[in-house]
Protein backbone atom coordinates (compact mmCIF):
# COMPACT_ATOMS: atom_id res chain seq x y z
CA UNK A 1 0.00 0.00 0.00
CA UNK A 2 1.25 3.38 -0.57
CA UNK A 3 -0.26 7.08 1.13
CA UNK A 4 -0.71 9.13 -2.77
CA UNK A 5 0.64 8.80 -6.67
CA UNK A 6 3.43 6.34 -6.48
CA UNK A 7 7.32 7.87 -7.18
CA UNK A 8 8.65 5.85 -10.03
CA UNK A 9 8.95 8.98 -11.84
CA UNK A 10 11.51 10.51 -9.49
CA UNK A 11 15.05 10.98 -9.91
CA UNK A 12 17.93 11.23 -7.72
CA UNK A 13 18.74 14.73 -8.18
CA UNK A 14 22.58 15.67 -7.85
CA UNK A 15 23.95 17.51 -5.14
CA UNK A 16 25.30 20.91 -5.22
CA UNK A 17 27.60 22.73 -3.37
CA UNK A 18 25.82 24.53 -0.98
CA UNK A 19 26.32 23.94 2.80
CA UNK A 20 22.39 22.56 3.02
CA UNK A 21 23.34 20.40 1.08
CA UNK A 22 26.40 19.00 2.84
CA UNK A 23 24.27 18.89 5.90
CA UNK A 24 21.70 16.90 4.54
CA UNK A 25 21.92 14.59 7.53
CA UNK A 26 20.60 17.87 9.93
CA UNK A 27 17.37 17.85 8.25
CA UNK A 28 15.79 14.68 7.76
CA UNK A 29 13.99 12.00 9.39
CA UNK A 30 15.01 8.44 9.14
CA UNK A 31 13.06 5.20 9.14
CA UNK A 32 14.27 2.44 10.95
CA UNK A 33 13.66 -0.59 9.14
CA UNK A 34 14.42 -4.07 10.75
CA UNK A 35 14.60 -6.08 7.94
CA UNK A 36 13.73 -9.03 9.40
CA UNK A 37 10.24 -7.86 10.35
CA UNK A 38 9.57 -5.75 8.08
CA UNK A 39 8.47 -7.32 4.77
CA UNK A 40 8.97 -11.07 3.11
CA UNK A 41 8.53 -11.07 -0.36
CA UNK A 42 9.77 -14.82 -0.69
CA UNK A 43 7.58 -16.65 1.52
CA UNK A 44 9.86 -17.87 4.08
CA UNK A 45 8.53 -16.28 6.58
CA UNK A 46 11.60 -14.12 6.83
CA UNK A 47 12.01 -10.31 6.02
CA UNK A 48 14.27 -9.53 2.88
CA UNK A 49 15.95 -6.92 0.88
CA UNK A 50 13.36 -7.37 -1.58
CA UNK A 51 10.86 -6.59 0.84
CA UNK A 52 12.28 -3.72 1.38
CA UNK A 53 12.17 -2.37 -1.87
CA UNK A 54 8.51 -3.37 -2.43
CA UNK A 55 7.83 -1.06 0.04
CA UNK A 56 9.83 2.28 -0.68
CA UNK A 57 7.02 3.93 -2.34
CA UNK A 58 5.02 3.36 1.44
CA UNK A 59 8.18 5.47 3.24
CA UNK A 60 8.48 7.41 0.42
CA UNK A 61 5.08 9.03 0.34
CA UNK A 62 4.46 8.71 3.94
CA UNK A 63 7.46 11.77 4.29
CA UNK A 64 10.49 9.92 5.48
CA UNK A 65 13.68 10.59 3.40
CA UNK A 66 16.09 8.35 5.34
CA UNK A 67 16.23 4.45 5.69
CA UNK A 68 18.15 3.02 8.27
CA UNK A 69 18.13 -0.75 7.90
CA UNK A 70 19.33 -3.49 10.25
CA UNK A 71 22.43 -6.01 9.32
CA UNK A 72 22.13 -7.76 6.72
CA UNK A 73 25.61 -8.81 6.47
CA UNK A 74 26.85 -12.33 6.55
CA UNK A 75 25.61 -13.89 10.05
CA UNK A 76 24.91 -17.05 11.93
CA UNK A 77 22.22 -15.20 13.23
CA UNK A 78 23.16 -15.77 16.72
CA UNK A 79 21.93 -12.47 17.41
CA UNK A 80 20.06 -11.71 14.48
CA UNK A 81 22.67 -9.87 12.56
CA UNK A 82 24.98 -7.75 15.30
CA UNK A 83 27.00 -11.47 15.42
CA UNK A 84 29.00 -10.59 11.76
CA UNK A 85 30.94 -13.68 9.46
CA UNK A 86 31.79 -11.43 6.79
CA UNK A 87 31.62 -7.96 6.67
CA UNK A 88 31.88 -7.86 2.74
CA UNK A 89 28.41 -10.44 1.81
CA UNK A 90 25.05 -10.37 1.94
CA UNK A 91 22.69 -13.47 4.33
CA UNK A 92 21.68 -15.37 1.79
CA UNK A 93 17.94 -15.38 3.88
CA UNK A 94 18.02 -11.51 3.06
CA UNK A 95 19.30 -11.61 -0.25
CA UNK A 96 22.17 -11.12 -2.67
CA UNK A 97 24.92 -8.28 -3.53
CA UNK A 98 22.87 -7.59 -7.01
CA UNK A 99 19.77 -6.85 -5.02
CA UNK A 100 21.35 -4.58 -2.49
CA UNK A 101 22.35 -2.92 -5.17
CA UNK A 102 18.91 -2.62 -6.44
CA UNK A 103 17.78 -1.46 -3.05
CA UNK A 104 20.58 1.51 -3.15
CA UNK A 105 19.17 2.61 -6.57
CA UNK A 106 15.44 2.02 -5.94
CA UNK A 107 16.68 4.55 -2.66
CA UNK A 108 18.43 7.10 -4.84
CA UNK A 109 15.61 7.04 -7.69
CA UNK A 110 13.45 8.89 -4.75
CA UNK A 111 15.68 11.43 -3.86
CA UNK A 112 15.93 9.48 -0.34
CA UNK A 113 19.19 8.38 1.52
CA UNK A 114 20.35 4.80 2.75
CA UNK A 115 21.66 4.27 6.34
CA UNK A 116 22.26 1.00 7.85
CA UNK A 117 24.04 -1.04 11.02
CA UNK A 118 27.28 -1.65 11.08
CA UNK A 119 29.09 -3.51 13.94
CA UNK A 120 32.78 -2.11 14.57
CA UNK A 121 33.28 -3.45 18.17
CA UNK A 122 32.56 -7.49 17.60
CA UNK A 123 32.59 -10.13 14.69
CA UNK A 124 31.04 -13.13 15.26
CA UNK A 125 33.13 -16.13 16.54
CA UNK A 126 32.41 -18.07 13.05
CA UNK A 127 34.08 -14.85 10.93
CA UNK A 128 37.18 -16.34 9.62
CA UNK A 129 39.54 -13.80 11.39
CA UNK A 130 38.38 -15.10 14.91
CA UNK A 131 39.14 -18.53 13.39
CA UNK A 132 42.48 -17.67 12.30
CA UNK A 133 42.91 -15.67 15.23
CA UNK A 134 41.96 -18.90 18.35
CA UNK A 135 44.03 -20.87 16.07
CA UNK A 136 47.56 -19.97 17.94
CA UNK A 137 49.06 -17.88 19.87
CA UNK A 138 51.78 -16.81 16.68
CA UNK A 139 49.75 -16.81 13.89
CA UNK A 140 48.91 -13.48 11.44
CA UNK A 141 46.29 -12.83 13.42
CA UNK A 142 46.87 -13.84 16.82
CA UNK A 143 46.40 -9.95 17.99
CA UNK A 144 43.23 -9.79 16.24
CA UNK A 145 40.89 -9.89 19.33
CA UNK A 146 41.67 -8.80 22.93
CA UNK A 147 43.21 -12.03 24.22
CA UNK A 148 44.51 -12.35 27.91
CA UNK A 149 46.14 -15.42 30.08
CA UNK A 150 43.96 -16.54 32.72
CA UNK A 151 44.54 -16.32 36.66
CA UNK A 152 45.55 -19.54 39.03
CA UNK A 153 47.84 -22.15 38.65
CA UNK A 154 46.13 -23.82 35.53
CA UNK A 155 44.84 -20.39 34.20
CA UNK A 156 41.09 -21.02 34.30
CA UNK A 157 40.23 -18.07 36.41
CA UNK A 158 39.15 -15.08 34.28
CA UNK A 159 41.60 -11.93 34.20
CA UNK A 160 39.29 -9.35 35.62
CA UNK A 161 36.65 -8.94 36.90
CA UNK A 162 34.51 -7.36 33.99
CA UNK A 163 31.23 -7.71 32.92
CA UNK A 164 29.48 -7.45 29.12
CA UNK A 165 26.35 -5.24 28.79
CA UNK A 166 24.56 -8.29 28.69
CA UNK A 167 25.00 -8.90 32.15
CA UNK A 168 26.97 -12.17 31.95
CA UNK A 169 30.69 -12.11 32.27
CA UNK A 170 32.84 -10.81 29.93
CA UNK A 171 35.26 -13.50 29.28
CA UNK A 172 35.63 -16.86 27.50
CA UNK A 173 38.13 -19.51 27.71
CA UNK A 174 39.08 -20.72 24.52
CA UNK A 175 41.15 -24.05 25.06
CA UNK A 176 43.05 -24.08 21.70
CA UNK A 177 44.56 -21.18 22.86
CA UNK A 178 44.34 -21.50 26.47
CA UNK A 179 43.60 -17.99 26.62
CA UNK A 180 40.36 -15.83 27.80
CA UNK A 181 38.74 -13.74 24.97
CA UNK A 182 37.04 -10.40 25.80
CA UNK A 183 33.36 -9.82 25.07
CA UNK A 184 31.70 -6.54 25.42
CA UNK A 185 27.65 -8.74 24.91
CA UNK A 186 27.88 -12.34 24.35
CA UNK A 187 30.02 -14.79 24.44
CA UNK A 188 29.78 -15.79 20.40
CA UNK A 189 30.63 -11.86 19.49
CA UNK A 190 34.39 -11.67 20.38
CA UNK A 191 35.81 -7.95 20.57
CA UNK A 192 38.00 -6.72 17.94
CA UNK A 193 41.58 -5.21 19.23
CA UNK A 194 41.47 -1.54 18.16
CA UNK A 195 44.49 -1.19 19.63
CA UNK A 196 46.17 -2.91 16.78
CA UNK A 197 46.56 -0.54 13.67
CA UNK A 198 46.14 -3.46 11.47
CA UNK A 199 42.65 -4.05 12.73
CA UNK A 200 41.66 -0.56 12.13
CA UNK A 201 43.06 -0.28 8.67
CA UNK A 202 40.99 -3.65 8.09
CA UNK A 203 37.54 -1.70 9.34
CA UNK A 204 38.45 1.21 7.46
CA UNK A 205 38.46 -0.64 4.10
CA UNK A 206 35.27 -2.48 5.38
CA UNK A 207 33.49 1.42 5.74
CA UNK A 208 34.52 2.28 2.27
CA UNK A 209 33.99 -0.87 0.34
CA UNK A 210 30.26 0.27 1.34
CA UNK A 211 30.49 3.65 0.54
CA UNK A 212 31.70 2.99 -2.53
CA UNK A 213 28.32 0.73 -2.67
CA UNK A 214 26.49 3.84 -2.79
CA UNK A 215 25.92 3.22 0.70
CA UNK A 216 24.80 7.34 2.41
CA UNK A 217 26.33 6.34 6.15
CA UNK A 218 26.01 4.29 9.05
CA UNK A 219 24.82 3.98 12.23
CA UNK A 220 27.30 2.27 14.52
CA UNK A 221 26.45 -0.32 16.52
CA UNK A 222 27.30 0.57 20.57
CA UNK A 223 30.28 2.80 19.18
CA UNK A 224 31.38 3.55 23.09
CA UNK A 225 32.45 -0.51 23.45
CA UNK A 226 35.63 -0.03 20.34
CA UNK A 227 38.23 0.77 23.33
CA UNK A 228 38.81 -0.91 26.29
CA UNK A 229 41.97 -0.46 29.28
CA UNK A 230 44.94 -1.18 27.58
CA UNK A 231 46.09 -2.92 31.17
CA UNK A 232 42.90 -4.84 31.35
CA UNK A 233 42.38 -3.26 34.89
CA UNK A 234 38.88 -4.51 36.82
CA UNK A 235 36.08 -2.38 36.97
CA UNK A 236 35.18 -0.67 40.40
CA UNK A 237 32.04 -0.98 41.98
CA UNK A 238 28.46 0.49 41.53
CA UNK A 239 25.48 1.08 43.46
CA UNK A 240 23.38 0.04 40.76
CA UNK A 241 22.16 -3.45 39.64
CA UNK A 242 20.91 -2.55 36.23
CA UNK A 243 22.20 -0.01 33.22
CA UNK A 244 20.16 3.46 32.69
CA UNK A 245 20.46 5.55 29.64
CA UNK A 246 23.10 7.56 31.49
CA UNK A 247 24.65 5.26 33.92
CA UNK A 248 27.16 2.21 32.17
CA UNK A 249 26.78 0.35 35.32
CA UNK A 250 25.51 -3.41 35.61
CA UNK A 251 25.25 -5.85 38.66
CA UNK A 252 26.98 -3.57 40.77
CA UNK A 253 29.91 -3.39 38.64
CA UNK A 254 30.66 -0.06 36.92
CA UNK A 255 31.69 -0.28 33.36
CA UNK A 256 34.69 1.99 33.74
CA UNK A 257 37.83 0.44 32.28
CA UNK A 258 35.66 -1.37 29.31
CA UNK A 259 33.43 1.04 27.92
CA UNK A 260 33.51 4.97 27.13
CA UNK A 261 37.68 5.22 27.13
CA UNK A 262 39.15 8.48 25.95
CA UNK A 263 40.54 6.34 22.83
CA UNK A 264 36.98 5.61 21.49
CA UNK A 265 36.82 9.81 21.04
CA UNK A 266 39.81 9.74 19.21
CA UNK A 267 38.61 7.32 17.15
CA UNK A 268 35.64 9.10 16.17
CA UNK A 269 37.68 11.72 14.37
CA UNK A 270 39.52 9.00 12.78
CA UNK A 271 36.04 7.64 11.19
CA UNK A 272 35.21 10.74 10.01
CA UNK A 273 37.89 11.60 8.31
CA UNK A 274 37.13 8.51 6.09
CA UNK A 275 33.87 9.10 5.44
CA UNK A 276 34.95 12.74 4.73
CA UNK A 277 36.92 11.12 1.97
CA UNK A 278 33.56 10.69 0.26
CA UNK A 279 31.45 14.08 -0.67
CA UNK A 280 29.56 13.44 -3.70
CA UNK A 281 26.73 13.22 -1.35
CA UNK A 282 28.66 13.67 2.15
CA UNK A 283 28.48 11.08 3.98
CA UNK A 284 26.94 11.03 7.77
CA UNK A 285 27.55 8.37 10.81
CA UNK A 286 25.51 8.14 13.75
CA UNK A 287 26.50 6.52 17.04
CA UNK A 288 24.81 4.25 19.71
CA UNK A 289 26.19 4.93 22.97
CA UNK A 290 24.61 5.22 26.26
CA UNK A 291 26.18 7.54 29.07
CA UNK A 292 25.98 11.29 29.97
CA UNK A 293 25.30 13.63 27.31
CA UNK A 294 27.89 16.27 28.72
CA UNK A 295 30.45 12.66 28.36
CA UNK A 296 28.92 11.62 24.88
CA UNK A 297 28.62 14.27 22.69
CA UNK A 298 32.74 14.15 22.57
CA UNK A 299 32.10 11.67 19.54
CA UNK A 300 30.78 14.66 17.88
CA UNK A 301 33.26 17.18 18.90
CA UNK A 302 36.70 16.47 20.50
CA UNK A 303 39.31 19.04 21.22
CA UNK A 304 37.87 21.13 18.89
CA UNK A 305 38.02 18.08 15.70
CA UNK A 306 34.69 17.26 14.30
CA UNK A 307 34.19 13.00 15.00
CA UNK A 308 30.64 11.19 14.46
CA UNK A 309 27.86 13.82 13.16
CA UNK A 310 25.48 12.55 15.63
CA UNK A 311 25.03 10.27 18.55
CA UNK A 312 21.83 8.62 19.97
CA UNK A 313 20.52 10.26 23.04
CA UNK A 314 18.83 7.31 25.07
CA UNK A 315 17.41 10.34 27.56
CA UNK A 316 14.32 10.55 25.35
CA UNK A 317 12.99 7.02 25.56
CA UNK A 318 13.64 7.01 29.43
CA UNK A 319 12.31 10.47 29.99
CA UNK A 320 8.53 10.59 31.94
CA UNK A 321 5.80 11.88 29.73
CA UNK A 322 5.42 15.20 31.45
CA UNK A 323 5.68 18.59 30.16
CA UNK A 324 8.34 19.38 32.95
CA UNK A 325 10.91 16.37 31.90
CA UNK A 326 10.45 17.20 28.70
CA UNK A 327 11.46 20.51 28.95
CA UNK A 328 14.22 19.60 31.15
CA UNK A 329 15.22 17.00 28.03
CA UNK A 330 15.52 19.69 25.66
CA UNK A 331 17.34 22.27 28.27
CA UNK A 332 19.67 19.14 28.55
CA UNK A 333 20.07 18.29 24.18
CA UNK A 334 20.36 22.27 23.70
CA UNK A 335 23.44 22.78 26.42
CA UNK A 336 25.33 19.67 24.85
CA UNK A 337 24.29 19.48 21.37
CA UNK A 338 24.42 23.61 19.93
CA UNK A 339 24.83 24.65 16.65
CA UNK A 340 27.04 23.07 14.70
CA UNK A 341 25.76 19.74 16.65
CA UNK A 342 22.41 18.47 16.48
CA UNK A 343 20.63 15.94 18.99
CA UNK A 344 19.11 13.08 18.07
CA UNK A 345 15.35 12.17 19.02
CA UNK A 346 14.96 8.25 19.42
CA UNK A 347 11.98 7.05 21.37
CA UNK A 348 12.41 3.34 20.51
CA UNK A 349 14.48 0.91 18.18
CA UNK A 350 15.05 -2.76 18.17
CA UNK A 351 15.80 -3.01 21.89
CA UNK A 352 13.46 -0.85 23.60
CA UNK A 353 9.36 -1.29 24.14
CA UNK A 354 7.31 -0.42 21.97
CA UNK A 355 6.52 3.90 21.52
CA UNK A 356 2.47 3.18 22.28
CA UNK A 357 2.96 0.53 25.20
CA UNK A 358 4.83 2.60 27.06
CA UNK A 359 2.63 5.24 26.08
CA UNK A 360 -0.73 3.26 28.26
CA UNK A 361 -2.27 2.41 24.37
CA UNK A 362 -2.96 6.36 23.88
CA UNK A 363 -3.34 7.31 20.43
CA UNK A 364 -3.29 10.89 21.33
CA UNK A 365 -0.43 10.43 23.52
CA UNK A 366 1.61 9.02 20.37
CA UNK A 367 0.59 11.63 18.13
CA UNK A 368 1.56 14.70 20.90
CA UNK A 369 4.84 12.91 20.71
CA UNK A 370 4.94 12.36 17.11
CA UNK A 371 4.36 16.58 16.93
CA UNK A 372 7.28 17.19 19.57
CA UNK A 373 9.77 14.71 17.45
CA UNK A 374 9.07 16.56 14.22
CA UNK A 375 9.07 19.86 14.94
CA UNK A 376 12.00 19.82 17.83
CA UNK A 377 15.71 20.78 16.80
CA UNK A 378 17.05 16.66 15.81
CA UNK A 379 17.26 13.82 13.93
CA UNK A 380 13.83 12.07 14.59
CA UNK A 381 13.84 8.67 14.11
CA UNK A 382 11.18 6.04 13.82
CA UNK A 383 10.93 2.58 14.55
CA UNK A 384 9.02 0.78 12.20
CA UNK A 385 5.70 -0.01 12.80
CA UNK A 386 5.30 2.83 15.56
CA UNK A 387 3.92 5.13 12.42
CA UNK A 388 0.62 2.52 13.35
CA UNK A 389 0.76 2.22 17.07
CA UNK A 390 2.40 -1.43 16.73
CA UNK A 391 2.41 -3.06 20.54
CA UNK A 392 4.89 -4.92 22.90
CA UNK A 393 3.74 -8.52 21.33
CA UNK A 394 4.17 -10.65 25.29
CA UNK A 395 6.62 -13.65 24.29
CA UNK A 396 7.24 -15.76 27.26
CA UNK A 397 10.83 -15.68 28.35
CA UNK A 398 11.65 -19.31 27.34
CA UNK A 399 9.93 -19.41 24.23
CA UNK A 400 12.73 -15.94 23.32
CA UNK A 401 14.80 -16.50 19.94
CA UNK A 402 16.43 -13.58 20.95
CA UNK A 403 20.24 -14.17 22.65
CA UNK A 404 19.55 -11.93 25.36
CA UNK A 405 16.28 -13.92 26.48
CA UNK A 406 18.29 -17.33 25.81
CA UNK A 407 20.86 -16.62 28.23
CA UNK A 408 18.14 -14.63 31.16
CA UNK A 409 15.78 -17.67 30.90
CA UNK A 410 16.12 -18.62 34.80
CA UNK A 411 14.38 -15.18 35.32
CA UNK A 412 10.80 -15.88 36.56
CA UNK A 413 8.41 -14.50 33.90
CA UNK A 414 6.04 -12.42 36.43
CA UNK A 415 9.12 -10.41 36.84
CA UNK A 416 9.71 -9.98 33.35
CA UNK A 417 6.42 -8.71 32.84
CA UNK A 418 6.11 -6.60 35.45
CA UNK A 419 9.00 -4.19 34.03
CA UNK A 420 8.27 -1.38 32.28
CA UNK A 421 11.36 -2.83 29.71
CA UNK A 422 11.96 -5.82 27.73
CA UNK A 423 14.11 -8.35 28.57
CA UNK A 424 12.96 -10.46 25.49
CA UNK A 425 13.81 -8.16 22.48
CA UNK A 426 11.26 -10.64 20.26
CA UNK A 427 8.63 -8.36 21.81
CA UNK A 428 9.15 -5.28 20.07
CA UNK A 429 10.72 -6.97 16.70
CA UNK A 430 7.23 -8.73 15.80
CA UNK A 431 6.17 -8.68 11.92
CA UNK A 432 5.08 -5.59 10.28
CA UNK A 433 1.24 -5.59 9.97
CA UNK A 434 0.19 -4.20 6.57
CA UNK A 435 -3.04 -5.47 6.01
CA UNK A 436 -5.87 -7.37 8.22
CA UNK A 437 -5.30 -11.33 5.73
CA UNK A 438 -3.59 -13.85 7.56
CA UNK A 439 -0.04 -12.73 8.75
CA UNK A 440 -1.00 -9.17 8.76
CA UNK A 441 0.24 -9.45 5.21
CA UNK A 442 3.68 -9.75 6.34
CA UNK A 443 4.34 -12.56 4.32
CA UNK A 444 1.98 -15.13 2.36
CA UNK A 445 -0.85 -17.24 4.36
CA UNK A 446 1.19 -20.45 3.70
CA UNK A 447 4.76 -19.25 5.51
CA UNK A 448 4.68 -19.14 8.85
CA UNK A 449 6.25 -15.69 10.24
CA UNK A 450 9.43 -15.96 12.53
CA UNK A 451 8.17 -14.30 15.42
CA UNK A 452 4.27 -13.85 15.83
CA UNK A 453 2.63 -10.93 14.69
CA UNK A 454 0.75 -9.23 16.92
CA UNK A 455 -3.29 -10.49 17.85
CA UNK A 456 -4.57 -6.93 17.36
CA UNK A 457 -3.11 -6.90 13.65
CA UNK A 458 -7.01 -6.64 12.39
CA UNK A 459 -7.18 -3.83 14.05
CA UNK A 460 -3.92 -2.21 13.92
CA UNK A 461 -2.57 -2.24 10.24
CA UNK A 462 -1.58 0.50 7.27
CA UNK A 463 -4.27 -0.83 5.30
CA UNK A 464 -6.95 -0.06 7.57
CA UNK A 465 -5.18 3.81 8.62
CA UNK A 466 -5.11 4.72 5.28
CA UNK A 467 -8.60 4.74 4.69
CA UNK A 468 -8.93 6.79 8.19
CA UNK A 469 -8.78 10.01 8.40
CA UNK A 470 -7.51 10.83 12.22
CA UNK A 471 -5.41 7.54 12.32
CA UNK A 472 -2.22 7.67 13.72
CA UNK A 473 -0.68 6.61 10.26
CA UNK A 474 -2.18 9.76 8.65
CA UNK A 475 -1.15 12.26 11.44
CA UNK A 476 2.57 10.62 11.21
CA UNK A 477 1.93 11.45 7.54
CA UNK A 478 0.75 14.89 7.80
CA UNK A 479 3.11 16.23 10.33
CA UNK A 480 6.05 14.63 7.98
CA UNK A 481 5.47 16.39 5.18
CA UNK A 482 4.32 19.96 7.53
CA UNK A 483 8.00 19.57 8.56
CA UNK A 484 9.91 18.84 5.19
CA UNK A 485 7.95 21.81 3.84
CA UNK A 486 8.64 24.51 6.39
CA UNK A 487 12.77 25.23 7.04
CA UNK A 488 11.87 26.83 11.07
CA UNK A 489 11.05 23.03 11.66
CA UNK A 490 13.59 21.24 10.20
CA UNK A 491 16.32 23.85 9.89
CA UNK A 492 15.65 26.80 12.11
CA UNK A 493 16.86 27.31 15.84
CA UNK A 494 14.62 26.47 19.17
CA UNK A 495 13.66 28.80 21.89
CA UNK A 496 12.00 27.21 24.90
CA UNK A 497 9.65 29.57 25.66
CA UNK A 498 9.80 29.58 29.43
CA UNK A 499 6.96 31.92 30.48
CA UNK A 500 4.50 29.88 28.51
CA UNK A 501 5.62 26.29 30.09
CA UNK A 502 4.77 24.75 33.16
CA UNK A 503 3.25 21.19 34.79
CA UNK A 504 0.71 21.10 31.85
CA UNK A 505 2.37 22.80 28.94
CA UNK A 506 5.28 22.26 26.69
CA UNK A 507 6.47 25.46 24.46
CA UNK A 508 8.91 26.46 22.14
CA UNK A 509 9.39 29.03 19.12
CA UNK A 510 11.30 26.99 15.58
CA UNK A 511 13.29 30.29 14.08
CA UNK A 512 14.32 30.42 10.60
CA UNK A 513 15.07 34.22 8.77
CA UNK A 514 11.67 35.67 8.85
CA UNK A 515 9.94 32.20 9.47
CA UNK A 516 8.27 31.61 12.93
CA UNK A 517 6.12 28.53 14.70
CA UNK A 518 4.96 28.15 18.23
CA UNK A 519 4.75 24.50 19.61
CA UNK A 520 2.28 23.89 22.23
CA UNK A 521 2.05 20.67 23.63
CA UNK A 522 -0.62 19.97 26.76
CA UNK A 523 1.00 17.18 28.14
CA UNK A 524 -1.90 16.49 30.60
CA UNK A 525 -5.34 15.35 30.99
CA UNK A 526 -6.89 18.71 31.91
CA UNK A 527 -7.97 21.02 29.18
CA UNK A 528 -5.74 24.55 29.38
CA UNK A 529 -6.03 27.95 27.85
CA UNK A 530 -4.18 29.55 25.92
CA UNK A 531 -2.90 33.12 25.31
CA UNK A 532 -1.98 33.10 21.94
CA UNK A 533 -4.57 34.36 19.36
CA UNK A 534 -2.68 33.10 15.98
CA UNK A 535 -3.39 31.02 13.08
CA UNK A 536 -3.20 27.54 13.67
CA UNK A 537 -1.61 25.61 11.32
CA UNK A 538 -1.64 22.06 12.47
CA UNK A 539 -3.24 20.16 15.33
CA UNK A 540 -3.59 16.41 16.62
CA UNK A 541 -7.06 16.98 17.60
CA UNK A 542 -8.58 19.17 14.55
CA UNK A 543 -11.95 20.29 15.99
CA UNK A 544 -10.34 21.35 19.32
CA UNK A 545 -11.55 25.17 20.21
CA UNK A 546 -9.20 28.07 19.34
CA UNK A 547 -8.71 29.33 22.83
CA UNK A 548 -8.13 25.74 24.73
CA UNK A 549 -5.60 23.28 24.40
CA UNK A 550 -8.11 19.20 24.89
CA UNK A 551 -5.85 16.77 26.90
CA UNK A 552 -2.88 16.01 25.05
CA UNK A 553 -3.11 18.44 22.75
CA UNK A 554 -0.34 19.40 20.43
CA UNK A 555 -0.61 22.97 18.08
CA UNK A 556 1.90 23.96 15.58
CA UNK A 557 0.68 28.08 15.55
CA UNK A 558 2.10 30.41 13.07
CA UNK A 559 4.12 33.04 14.37
CA UNK A 560 5.13 34.60 10.98
CA UNK A 561 4.50 38.34 9.93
Amino acid sequence: MILGPPAHSMSRTAPDNSNAEDEWWKKTTVYHVYVRSFYDSNGDGIGDIQGIIEKLDYLHDLGYETIWVSPFTQSPQKDFGYDISDYLSISPEYGDMPLFEKLVEEVHRRSMKLIFDLVLNHTSSEHSWFIESASSRDNPKADWYVWKDGKGKKGLRRPNNWRAMAGNKAWTYHPRRKQFYYTAFLPFQPDLNYHNPEVKQAMFEVIRFWLNKGVDGFRLDIISAIYEDSELRSNPPSPRLTPSDKSLSIFFQNLKNNFLHEKSFEFAIELRRVVDEFDNPKRVLIGESHGDEALIHRFCRNDGQHGLHAVFLFKAISTPFKAEKYREMLMTFEKHFPEPLIPTLVFANHDRNRVISRLGGSIEKAKLLALFQFTCRGIPFTYFGDEIGIPRVRIPLKDGKDAIAIQHKWVPQFLVDRSSEILNLDECRTPMLWNERPRAGFCGSSAEPWLPVADSFREINVEKQISEPHSLLNFYRKILLFRNRTPSLHAGRLEILHDLCNRKILAYRRIFNEEKHVVLLNMSRQRVKIPLNKPVLLSTHPQSPVHQLQPFEGRIINESH
